[in-house]
């Protein structure tokens, strides 16, 4: 008995999987890494699980959480989510408005694709989503190097209840990918949309990005502040069969997350004082130099920003303080980065100096981002 081809793509991810293969295109799609912690006031930026972050035009504003146990489908293996609690509604929407989640992609991670040649591939796009409203929903693929898109709907049939997901996107045998670090393709799902997006007819092949037909039907889930969107368990493959979900390790899905983002903490203590840093140097009479060393290459040199709470840096030689960190440019690789401790008074140019949160600082954090 001759197979169908679904049976043959089965059979080879069988086999492909069990001598090591990644098919995942997408990284910590179950939502097991969170080093930014829970953001609130969210309107355009990351928080809760690394890679997956909001985007909005309009009023809309959330909060975004890992969340865990008794709001993740354990039942379907997955312990963590993301969560997208809005906070401001936007309940009235004007034609420029949307609110959306979305994950970007390297264009050197996307060669496999083929895009751009006849050889194209297909691609298939899975995940658990928990939305507040039933109906349509909106999913779509951006290739950002030629501007064109493609958009897909699925159907919410129950409200505030885990359903599966499986969307088969079409290869697009015109626009190549450029194959380098930079963003070249957005994974976006809608949660509104207003009539600049809504107007036209859905664009379910590729084709040149039009707004009006980039997602025509797309139910507002942003319109009260009573609204959840939760989603795990995001899966994005080549062929046009959804495969079991790719579990990997946490140490795995951490060191892939911290190509973008890197954090650096008290690592759950709450009683941790004096957390000391590596040797620094003054670079001149009134700031030094500390480095931090990362535990992969992170994407760029260039462009990195630093978040922290630390109140006070002290310096033990000559006992100055400061709570001034910015990125240095100089000396920094994609396995350093260079922390300018500004303002901290006279200080001997070129001496070495000794670095350390100031006493009584507890989950104190510093975050070092290079996203797409």
């Amino acid at each position: 008995m001759a197979l169908s081809q679904v049976q043959l793509e089965r059979l080879h991810t069988s086999v492909t999987d069990k001598i090591g293969e990644r098919k995942n295109l997408i990284i910590n799609g179950a939502m097991k890494v969170a080093q930014r912690g829970n953001v609130d006031s969210v309107q355009n930026g990351y928080g809760g699980a690394d890679r997956f972050s909001f985007r909005s035009n309009g009023a809309a504003v959330v909060t975004i959480r890992q969340q865990g146990t008794g709001n993740s489908p354990t039942d379907q293996g997955f312990g963590f989510c993301q969560q997208f609690d809005v906070t401001t509604a936007d309940s009235s929407l004007a034609a420029t408005d949307f609110a959306k989640i979305q994950y970007r992609f390297e264009g050197q991670d996307l060669q496999l694709l083929k895009k751009g040649t006849s050889n194209a591939e297909q691609v298939t796009l899975s995940f658990f989503v928990k939305s507040p409203k039933t109906g349509t929903h909106i999913v779509e693929l951006v290739d950002q190097v030629n501007t064109r898109a493609v958009s897909l709907s699925y159907t919410v049939s129950s409200a505030n209840t885990y359903e599966k997901k499986t969307l088969t996107f079409p290869a697009d045998t015109t626009g190549t990918i450029t194959n380098d670090n930079a963003r070249r393709m957005d994974l976006n799902w809608y949660l509104a949309a207003g009539s600049n997006l809504t107007s036209g007819t859905l664009q379910t092949t590729w084709s040149s990005i039009t707004s009006a037909n980039r997602a025509v039907g797309q139910v507002n889930c942003v319109d009260s502040t009573d609204n959840n969107f939760f989603i795990t368990g995001v899966q994005l493959e080549l062929g046009t069969v959804a495969t079991d979900f790719e579990h990997r390790l946490f140490p795995e899905d951490l060191a892939l997350c911290q190509r973008y983002c890197c954090r650096w903490d008290t690592a759950g203590a709450t009683t941790n004082n004096h957390s000391r840093f590596g040797t620094a140097y003054n670079q001149n009479t009134s700031s030094a130099l500390m480095f931090l060393t990362h535990p992969v290459p992170m994407r760029v040199t260039d462009g990195r920003t630093i978040t922290h709470n630390i109140g006070v840096v002290e310096i033990l030689t000559p006992g100055n303080n400061t709570s001034s960190l910015t990125l240095s440019g100089d000396s920094s690789s994609n396995m350093i980065s260079a922390v300018s401790l500004n303002s901290i008074g006279s200080v001997t140019q070129h001496a070495l100096c000794a670095p350390r949160v100031g006493s009584g600082q507890t989950d104190w954090f510093i975050i070092i981002a290079c996203e797409l």
